[in-house]
Parts: C-alpha cells; sequence; structure tokens
C-alpha cells in the first residue's frame, strides 16, 4: 500500500538501463544498445546521453487508458523521467520503457520510485494495443525502423 497514493500508484525503476553505443542516431536503422545492470550502488546519468530503464512492476489495463508521469522530486533534480510518450495504450501489458535525460548528472538507484501511474476512463469502442512493445520484459530500445 505504500506506493498508492491519493490519485495514483508509484512505479518503481527495474535493474537494468539501455544506451545506444552509437552517438548519432538514424530512425531508418535498428540501433545497437549497451545494456547496464544497476546495482546497490546505483548509477550516475550523464546529461549528454538518453537512457532506457524500465518500471519494475508489470502493468497495463485492458479498460483504462493508464497515463505515467516522473516524479516531481526527481524533477526538481534536474531527472527527465519518460520524456515523451505518456500515454499507454489501452492492452498494453508489459514492463513499461522509460526514457531518461538528465539535465545534470544524476545518481539513480534499482528499485526507487521513479514515477507515477493515473488510470484513465476511456470513451468510445476499445482497440486493445498489439504492437511491437507488446509483452516487453524490461527496457526495450526503440523500433521506430520498422515504421519504413
Amino acid at each position: 500500500m505504500e506506493q498508492v497514493n491519493p490519485n495514483s500508484y508509484d512505479f518503481r525503476l527495474g535493474t537494468e538501463l539501455l544506451t545506444y553505443r552509437n552517438r548519432e542516431l538514424d530512425v531508418q536503422v535498428q540501433q545497437p544498445t549497451i545494456r547496464t545492470h544497476l546495482t546497490k550502488a546505483g548509477l550516475v546519468l550523464r546529461p549528454d546521453r538518453v537512457y532506457l530503464g524500465s518500471t519494475k512492476e508489470k502493468m497495463g489495463s485492458d479498460h483504462y487508458v493508464p497515463i505515467i508521469r516522473g516524479k516531481s522530486s526527481l524533477g526538481r533534480l534536474g531527472l527527465f523521467v519518460n520524456i515523451t510518450a505518456d500515454l499507454i495504450d489501452i492492452g498494453s501489458h508489459n514492463n513499461w520503457t522509460l526514457q531518461f535525460h538528465a539535465v545534470q548528472p544524476v545518481r539513480i538507484y534499482p528499485g526507487m520510485r521513479i514515477g507515477q501511474v493515473t488510470f484513465w476512463v476511456p470513451v468510445g469502442t476499445i482497440k486493445l494495443y498489439s504492437g511491437k512493445y507488446q509483452g516487453s520484459v524490461g527496457p526495450r530500445p526503440s523500433e521506430a525502423f520498422r515504421d519504413f
């Protein structure tokens, strides 16, 4: 119950991060990644990189629209949690991949409360998600190249 808030549920950071091997990225090309395992000592995120992490929890809903946001206490340290794509599709059941960007160096730890999810009531016909990221376990790199 400690993760339940008046309007949301806190989710935690998983144990792995991905970074892109290349410094210049092309959205039409599958990008190689480097996988880093987070330890109790944590990891300092640097401002010149995008890091991909994931929720420790596997979450999703077939009835509500999950919306995710970073914790304001982390934003106050200059950590952008989930840079974009805060709308999770109905029917998407995964460890949700999170995009991190640090304005200045900041240390993060596995299992820490990293963000919040709220669940919204949809209006209209529901079509469940069955896209390329369905069933993700841990962080997943961009698969934008599949759209070309």
